[in-house]
């Protein structure tokens, strides 16, 4: 009998490590990446790879976040502010072609010989070179993404091989390869490192380590002139190894090791960045410095740290879709068979380690304490001049890459947000003066490591003023989300002089006699029949000041309340503030049923541009809703159906947010479909699959080229399937699709600083649980009754519940009874 109960016991047990290992999220492979799409991403926020995993030569290229073209500049069109009232006139008497002329000759910066913002580059390559190591086999890869690790396994000779290589979380700056063998003395290879960048330096030298000498290599270069602007960042990286066993040499830039049992190479870059103004640091020093200090903690300690600080954040939230059915199968092949149209396979693992993958991202590439933000490409950039600069492009996309940060429990990592907002506030308040004449502050379409904050590229896709505002949405959100009093308190003057740029700005439409931004435009994107986008009064700006009016006013009060609004000198502003938000034009339905994109009735039923900037009021705003506005909510479904579906691959992830907003889960699912569409990568070497929007085999975010606010978007898109927050209600399983009959999300984050929990079966929620950070009361919409203590419920089917800051709160289903719901 105990012999039966122990065969039971280890059957069990062995089945359960089965589903275990089956659970995981990562992305699997079973062969080495052919192209810079297919390497797998690892970064700290500093230092960022891409690892390739070829067994004879390993490739990792390498990113190092303040390596960037040019150097401190600014790019104002000392004319512009002469010309910016005649080109308001020249839209307003509807010469708008006169006017976009006008304004490239004498608004935009390259008609003053000035840049248009500045390129994110790249360090260059590690490679290592293991001789005799072509012919393996039994070979696998994978980007583990609930330990951030990429790992590689091969055999060779009846060797195992193995290499794991991470980016440390935890205040370590460098990329670490750990190379092992099953057997003995087997470790044997040459590692160096290249650059693209001009000219450089290579060379070898001993480094001490707790007074023990290493054999190290460095590389030495500066970043390219761009558009002009001579390049001055100057940067060095530096490698060296730690062994057991074996011989280490090194000369002319080269690391060698032979016979090693195991070893541990180490790589890092310094620069001489020290402020988007100050260039003035030591990168010689820091990069000796941040190598130092991991080897003298050596990988196990190393790998322990970055185990602990990544697990804090990335364990916060759980989604569980269903058991992994293909964990077998590469990733590259689940995703095409994802999204092969009739033939598609439900693979909502997939779903769920796309989600995950999002939130490994933002941890990856924003980390509090960077000099930076994540930006076009987060961290990850191979080419010295990148589509659209790999910058910060502020008409959505560095907005897109924090909408998952508070809702998917990451606050942090909105710090390098921040503190990118507090510096281009600075040179905003500069540019408000100097451009438009104006007092507040002021930021356009993009902007770079150097916080540029005047208009680029061409009128009639930069002369677009609204970044500030846009961006001070998230402010307010991460005081919604987190009730920090202290952080509104020291962002409030941020936001509020967002708002006195426009006070000072606005101007009277002769004849629709509403208050509008003039010029504006509604990105990138023109009216049927006009020959440009600057125009007055889009609908987007329009939003986008009530927003940004409303949550000034609203911060005020709170502030008020605290008393520490008498230093700020804002009540006559206020004033102003609430006299003119009731002078901006409302949103508008169209003769189609539509919600109008601009002042007048231009839009064109048959347009489906990737931007459809209208519907910001939908997304990422809620100034449109089903309750509130009923029938801008429906012109804002008319509006979305008429674009269509298939993309770029960062608008169908936007897409996922507003079908999710429109509580159609079916039509929110099959955007993560097409996003989860596999794009051609080797196009220009074959040209037979033409590339579209969609997703690379290594998860990346297809543009086409790569773009990460897609990976971003769409995470948050799921988020919003399973749980929204807003109207002052917390609605769970809002737009959740058939095909999740069941499932489980732990951790969201709901505005208020409630954390849930939320589990269903068969399509209805059978439990959820509030966590009260904050305390206060917690209103909920389900479409499915719920009981729990102390929980009341209303007329409209929102169940209340008073809690207590630190409060966990279980609510159950009720059976066999409908849930009231009205709007």
């Amino acid at each position: 009998m105990k012999r039966l109960t122990l065969t039971v016991f280890l059957i069990s047990h062995f089945s359960f490590l089965i589903c275990a290992v089956a659970q995981q999220h990562r992305l699997w492979y079973n062969q080495p990446a052919q192209t810079w799409t297919q390497a797998l991403p690892i970064g700290n926020g500093v230092m960022g790879g891409m690892v390739f995993g070829t067994p004879a030569v390993e490739h990792i290229q390498i990113n190092e976040e303040t390596i960037w073209a040019g150097q401190p500049n600014n790019v104002v069109n000392p004319n512009a502010k002469k010309a910016l009232p005649e080109v308001r006139q020249l839209i307003f008497e509807g010469k708008y072609k006169e006017a976009q002329d006008l304004a490239n000759a004498q608004v935009m910066p390259q008609a003053a010989g000035k840049n248009m913002g500045m390129p994110f580059q790249p360090f260059g390559d590690l490679y290592i070179a293991m001789p005799g190591h072509a012919d393996y086999r039994n070979y696998e890869r994978w980007l583990d993404l609930d330990n951030a690790k990429s790992v590689v396994k091969y055999e060779e000779d009846g060797v195992q091989y193995m290499r794991e290589t991470i980016a440390p979380l935890g205040g370590h700056e460098v990329i670490a390869v750990r190379l092992t063998a099953s057997e003995k003395g087997k470790i044997t290879f040459t590692a160096n490192m290249t650059t693209p960048h001009e000219n450089p330096l290579v060379g070898s030298e001993k480094i001490k380590v707790k007074s023990e000498e290493f054999a190290s290599a460095f590389l030495q270069g500066v970043s390219s002139k761009h558009e002009g602007l001579k390049g001055k960042v100057r940067f060095m990286g530096r490698m060296a190894v730690q062994t057991k066993g074996g011989k280490v040499s090194g000369s002319n830039g080269n690391i060698s090791v032979v016979g090693a049992d195991e070893a541990t190479l180490y790589i890092t870059v310094g620069t001489n960045v020290k402020s988007y103004k100050d260039i003035t640091g030591d990168g010689e020093a820091q990069s000796r410095e941040r190598l130092q200090g991991a080897m003298a903690m050596g990988y196990g300690a190393l790998k322990d740290l970055h185990e602990k600080t990544y697990h804090k954040y990335y364990d916060r939230v759980k989604l569980d879709l269903g058991e992994d059915a293909f964990a077998n199968v590469p990733m590259n092949k689940r995703i095409e068979r994802f999204s092969a149209g009739s033939n598609s396979v439900a693979d909502n693992h997939l779903v769920a380690t796309y989600f995950q993958f999002g939130r490994y991202l933002l941890i990856s590439s924003s980390q509090p304490g960077n000099m930076n933000p994540a930006n076009l490409q987060g961290l990850w950039n191979d080419k010295m001049f990148p589509s659209w600069d790999s910058k910060y492009t502020t008409n959505i996309n560095l907005e897109m890459n924090y909408w998952p940060s508070e809702v998917t429990n990451l606050t942090e990592m909105n710090e390098p947000l921040f503190k990118l907002i507090r510096e281009i506030y600075e040179q905003g308040k500069q540019t408000a003066r100097d451009m438009y004449g104006v007092e507040g502050w002021v930021l356009h379409h993009n902007t770079d490591q150097w916080r540029i904050t005047g208009p680029v590229d061409r009128a009639q896709t930069g002369l677009w003023p609204m970044g500030a505002a846009w961006l001070c949405r998230h402010l307010w959100e991460h005081y919604l989300y987190t009730g920090d009093k202290e952080f509104l308190r020291q962002y409030y003057p941020i936001m509020l002089d967002a708002a006195r740029f426009f006070t000072q700005t606005l101007v009277k439409h002769p004849t629709k006699g509403w208050l509008v931004v003039c010029p504006g435009e509604s990105p990138e994107h023109g009216g049927k029949g006009r020959p440009t986008p600057l125009d007055a009064g889009v609908t987007m700006d329009n939003q986008i000041v009530t927003e940004l009016y409303n949550n000034v006013l609203e911060a005020s009060k709170i502030l008020d309340n605290l008393e520490v609004l008498e230093n700020l000198d804002n009540l006559e502003i206020l004033d102003t503030i609430k006299a003119q938000l009731a002078q901006l034009p409302p949103m508008q339905i169209g003769r189609w049923g539509q919600l109008q994109e601009w002042l007048d009735d231009l839009d064109d039923p048959k347009d489906d541009h990737r931007h459809f900037s209208h519907l910001y009021g939908l997304y990422p705003s809620y100034l449109i809703s089903p309750s509130r506005t009923p029938d801008l909510w429906n012109a804002a479904r008319k509006s979305l159906e008429a674009r269509g579906d298939i993309s770029t691959g960062w608008s169908m992830g936007w897409k996922v947010c507003s079908w999710a907003r429109l509580l159609d889960g079916e039509h929110a699912y099959k955007l993560i479909q097409d996003q989860l569409t596999l794009t051609a990568d080797t196009f220009l070497i074959f040209g037979t699959v033409k590339q579209r929007g969609g997703t690379y085999p290594n998860m990346f975010d297809a543009h086409p080229p790569f773009q990460i606010d897609g990976n971003f978007g769409c995470t948050a898109g799921i988020a919003e399937m399973l749980m929204q927050s807003y109207d002052g209600y917390i609605y769970l399983l809002p737009a959740l699709p058939s095909v999740w009959k069941s499932g489980s999300v732990k951790g969201l984050v709901a505005r208020g600083g409630f954390e849930i929990d939320i589990n269903w079966e068969n399509g209805q929620l059978t439990k959820a649980v509030i966590r009260s950070r904050n305390g206060g009361t917690c209103k909920l919409r389900s479409n499915t009754p719920l009981k729990g203590k102390g929980m009341k419920t209303d007329k409209a089917g929102l169940y209340t519940i008073k809690t207590k800051a630190g409060g966990v709160y279980e609510l159950a289903t009720v059976k066999q009874k409908k849930a009231n719901i009205n709007y």
